[in-house]
């Protein structure tokens, strides 16, 4: 019988489209575009083991079923298959990161907009710039605005009649349109301006102001004319303040490309009338065996498509091989659109900063992961000033027993690394040498058993022990260390005052109830316990199941953990009625009907 996969390389077709690939549980793990579907498809499950890409085989091992989106061009293709890698964050495919905490510039969609930073885009009919990944030059660019530009800021819904100007208004920071002291047309062109203030197109704000001006003063409105000639020099003076990259007004961005192992950076420098206007940085993950070629298409199809202006022209760090077809599509969304990869001049120079500052930010995230990786928290450090420590307790143990009324004795071994919990070192030792109840019989043979294994396998031994007890407790754990002769450090932490005791000290230590150090050694200590109890409470499940269970003839092992597994426990398997229980797999009417009776006569 043919599997899904088989089916579908049979049935794809040759045009244009989007092929998904999906796992066993239909999760979308890739996304890809392609001139022609059936060759492009077919090449996965075709390639030869030495072709070099891991991920490929990696993505055809985890293939379950194919599903194509035909699309009339291949421009569409590119749209379709950067709206689905958006949709479904493929687990294969090169995306861009983070891209949600980035912020927004918000202009709202009502009679007197506002303009605003934003982190939540919501579908409101407002219009957003960005994602700035410089919050703080968007900050700076955002002030800027709000001093040439009199946009208001307050939240009111206008126009009302219950709202008066402020003073900001006084300052001349707003029109006042709250109190209908400017038009909303008037307040329209003040915004679109700010718009394009914010996008960086200065010259065309100054040719306007000036014809503006010009007219203003044929009129004779010369305080007018005198605050436009205000905006005008401020425009100009921070016009003036940025650096001109490149002769002439000219929109461009320049994109450098910088990458390591794991993830990619892309550099985007926006050149907005010849001046370097934003720099934005997006990060990209799933980048290891992809070229630069495909990063960077990636990349260029992901970003503009929900950009807000796409310039004239765009230089790439290397050329791509849909270069054609993505500049197509870009085009069809305002100006012709060329994608250019310079060598020289002034152009090449553009292109060698963006890549520097790539590079930069995948230095500084690399230098600063190494900085956390060798942090000591504040809660480990805080526990080598208070229990007078050698060293900073960085890898600490806890140790905890649980019993079941005296039988099925475990001891629980948990572990954490700087302060957090680390799961795959958790242990479960069911107690062998002691009958019954004894803690301190318990916990000297659970200490014996770990110790000694670390000792003999060549292991690295914690930092601190921590015992849940008081002083027993701890003489025994310290007894069986003793014996195997290991030293570390060990306390006991007794959970009824929180009391801590040390060898070789009497008196306990007691330390606040709100200290780092104290609550780091309750979350351990409380950790043991849970691992420990939730171990009890399978153990009491399984008991209660096969007690119960053992005198109904005709079920064995498999049935209860059916029965188990559908219904949950005794009481679960006693509510239900007979058709319930006959409909269950494996049991059947006959044997439900000898269930039930079996029950009944338990309960009796």
């Amino acid at each position: 019988m043919a599997s899904p996969v088989q089916d579908a390389l049979e049935t794809i077709p040759s045009s244009p489209g989007v092929y998904i690939f999906k796992d066993l549980q239909a999760n979308v793990i890739y996304v890809g575009k392609a001139k022609n579907l059936r060759p492009r498809v077919r090449s996965y499950f075709q390639a030869s083991p030495s072709d070099g890409r891991a991920l490929f085989r990696t993505i055809v091992k985890n293939t379950a079923d194919i599903e194509c989106i035909v699309t009339a061009t291949e421009q569409e293709a590119l749209v379709l298959e950067a709206t689905q890698i958006k949709t479904h964050s493929p687990r294969f495919n090169i995306k861009l990161k983070d891209d949600r905490k980035y912020p927004f510039i918000k202009i709202t969609r009502e009679t007197f907009p506002r303009i605003f930073h934003t982190r939540e885009v919501v579908d409101d009919g407002s219009r957003y710039l960005g994602p700035y990944s410089n919050v703080k030059a968007m900050h700076k660019s955002l002030g800027v605005m709000h001093k040439i530009f009199p946009v208001r800021d307050c939240k009111y819904h206008l126009p009302s009649s219950s709202v008066k100007v402020c003073l900001e208004y006084q300052i001349k920071r707003c029109d006042g349109p709250c109190e209908d002291r400017v038009s909303e047309q008037e307040y329209k062109t003040t915004i679109e301006r700010a718009v394009k203030f914010l996008k960086g197109k200065n010259s065309e704000i100054l040719k306007e102001l000036q014809a503006e001006m010009q007219a203003a003063a044929k009129l004779l409105e010369y305080e007018r004319a005198a605050r436009i000639r205000d905006t005008i020099n401020s425009l100009q003076a921070t016009a003036e303040r940025r650096a001109r990259l490149v002769d002439g007004n000219i929109d461009r961005d320049v994109i450098g490309l910088g990458r390591d192992d794991h993830e990619a950076c892309c550099f985007v420098l926006e050149i907005r009338d010849g001046v370097a206007s934003h720099q934005k940085h997006h990060l990209l993950s799933n980048t290891m065996g992809a070229s630069d070629a495909d990063i960077v298409s990636t990349f260029v199809r992901q970003f503009y498509l929900e950009t807000d202006f796409v310039p004239s022209e765009i230089h790439l760090p290397c050329p791509i091989d849909d270069a054609i077809a993505v500049s197509a599509w870009l085009s069809n969304r305002g100006p012709k659109v060329t994608m250019q990869t310079p060598v020289r001049g002034e152009k090449a120079d553009a292109m060698r900063m963006a890549t520097a500052n790539a590079i930069q930010v995948l230095e500084q995230r690399r230098l600063k992961r190494e900085l956390r990786r060798d942090t000591i928290p504040n809660g480990v450090l805080a526990l080598q000033r208070d229990l007078q420590l050698e060293k900073p307790p960085r890898r600490i143990e806890g140790i905890d027993i649980s019993t079941l009324q005296g039988e099925g004795n475990v001891g629980s071994l948990v572990c954490m690394n700087d302060g957090k919990p680390r799961k795959s070192e958790y242990r479960i030792f069911k107690i062998q040498s002691v009958q019954g109840i004894d803690d301190y019989a318990c916990i000297r043979e659970v200490v014996l058993r770990r110790y000694r294994g670390l000792t003999e396998r060549g292991e690295p031994l914690p930092d601190l022990l921590l015992v849940d007890g008081g002083k027993g407790q701890l003489s025994s754990a310290c007894s069986a260390l003793d014996e195997i002769g290991v030293q570390i450090p060990i306390i006991g932490l007794a959970k009824r005052l929180e009391e801590i005791f040390i060898p070789g000290d009497s008196a306990p230590v007691i330390l606040p109830k709100a200290s780092a150090s104290l609550r780091t050694l309750q979350v351990l200590r409380d950790e043991a316990h849970r691992f420990a109890h939730r171990h009890n409470q399978r153990l009491r499940e399984k008991q209660t199941i096969s007690s119960a269970l053992d005198d109904v003839p005709g079920v064995g092992p498999s049935r209860k953990r059916t029965l188990l597994r559908t219904f949950g426990s005794v009481a679960g398997i006693k509510k239900a009625g007979l058709d319930d229980l006959a409909a269950t797999p494996g049991i059947g009417p006959a044997m439900a009907a000898i269930i039930v009776a079996g029950l009944s006569k338990s309960k009796e």
